[in-house]
């Protein structure tokens, strides 16, 4: 199975990205930053693992969590009997245990669910994450019980003198693993069982035809997938320094389907932005509001309705436009656009937090501040502003978004007609 060839000029990106993980946290020096791109890294591992299944083969898994959690605490292990001087490993090759042992399941539960296709093996996926589930409660002596299983990254065989007890040498180790295996999987996506995993997504009855077994194809890709969450899942393990029976529930399996999508699942970049942007926000925003999941779910949901290509495909039409010279046709309009979609996002903003407020922080008092400005929460003007500012900005954004929309089309057709023939 040879890659194909894509000359030397896709080798530009990749320096790129490494130069830029190297000189990153020269630019974001504080433990905080550092500790969120650490974050990143492994968040981009399982976004990418997993749209291997939904966006290249169309397999839609409710349990993706079952092959990080458990590479996970396989790693967690791995490093407590290292620690004992039974293995002389250094740190650097232990998230490859992480990548065998959700290679390892992968392999017996994908021989099952992969059997079907469609809503059925959805939900056989879910059924096997909620058996893994159980199992992480009933098994204590490997899952550790409600405590879950600690372990000690510096207890290692140690090379060049480097302990990683610093979190800038996790980050540049969670990095290179992070590049190494985003580089695999783009390689994977070249190959011809890669382009395969397409034909099974778009037409398997055709694939069928052509002489290829849809549910063979779809198992190798599931084992193939096991392996680089259960690799996410490694490196997980080894910044946390602990692992607990929540990695393999349904909350992180429904966290790297909203990362996934958000991203775009038709576009291999789409799983990395999904993950950087998903990452800053749950750090972020959870700093700001107790209801930043609300946030999120509405996020979700607005992509589904209005942009089902998620942000990657939102950027990378306007490139056509950046290379013909147009985009400047469109700003005028997107400005205009801008005015209501504040407006609207503001009274939202405005209602969730202020309903927060009197409904979780009401012995707090009804003191609050938002935007910069003080108020008070059960105050009649604020529930008068709110729905004006959510009926104005839901008119004009209904208005203005045809302009919009006809303006990015006519500058694409300009754009077009700009190409050499």
């Amino acid at each position: 199975m040879s890659v194909v060839s894509t000359g030397r000029g896709h080798l530009i990106p990749w320096a790129v990205a490494a130069a830029v993980v190297v000189v990153l946290p020269f630019v974001f020096s504080s433990g905080s930053a550092i500790t969120m791109m650490s974050l990143m890294g492994f968040g981009i591992l399982f976004a990418l693992s997993y749209n291997m299944l939904l966006g290249q083969t169309g397999m839609l898994s409710f349990g993706h969590a079952v092959y990080y959690g458990l590479g996970g605490f396989m790693t967690a292990h791995a490093l407590n009997v290292i620690a004992a001087g039974k293995w002389p490993i250094p740190l650097p090759v232990v998230p490859l245990v992480g990548g065998l042992a959700g290679l390892f399941f992968a392999f017996i539960f994908g021989w099952v669910s992969t059997k079907r296709a469609g809503t059925a093996f959805s939900m056989i996926s879910l059924g096997i994450g909620e058996l893994v589930a159980a199992c992480s409660l009933i098994l204590r002596g490997f899952f550790g019980g409600e405590g879950g299983v600690s372990t000690s990254r510096t207890s290692t065989l140690r090379l060049f003198d480097i302990s990683f007890g610093p979190q800038v040498q996790v980050y540049y180790l969670i990095a290179a693993w992070c590049l190494l295996c985003t580089a695999a999987m783009y390689a994977f996506t070249r190959t011809p069982l890669g382009r395969m995993c397409n034909a099974v997504r778009d037409n398997p009855e055709r694939a069928e035809f052509v002489g290829y077994s849809t549910q063979v194809v779809r198992f190798i890709v599931f084992c193939v997938s096991g392996f680089f969450a259960g690799v996410a899942g490694g490196l997980a393990a080894i910044h946390y320094e602990i692992v607990t029976a929540s990695v393999v529930g349904a909350v992180p399996s429904g966290f790297v389907l909203l990362m996934t999508y958000i991203g775009g699942i038709a576009f291999f970049i789409g799983p990395i932005i999904g993950a950087v942007l998903m990452t800053a926000l749950q750090i972020s925003l959870s700093d700001y509001t107790g209801a930043w999941q609300l946030y999120v779910g509405l996020m979700f949901v607005v992509m589904v309705m209005y942009a089902p290509w998620g942000l990657a495909g939102l950027l990378l039409m306007h490139q056509p436009l950046v290379a013909g010279g147009t985009m400047g046709r469109v700003l005028p309009a997107y400005a205009k656009v801008a005015v209501p979609s504040l407006m609207l996002a503001a009274g939202v903003v405005l209602l969730i937090e202020t309903s927060h407020h009197l409904l979780v922080k009401a012995a707090e008092g009804p003191a609050m501040r938002m935007f910069g400005i003080d108020y008070a929460a059960n105050s009649a003007g604020v529930w008068v502003a709110i729905p004006v500012l959510i009926v104005l900005g839901g008119l004009g954004l209904k208005r203005l978004a045809p302009g919009a929309s006809a303006a990015f089309h006519a500058a694409s057709l300009e754009a077009r007609s700009r190409r050499p023939a």
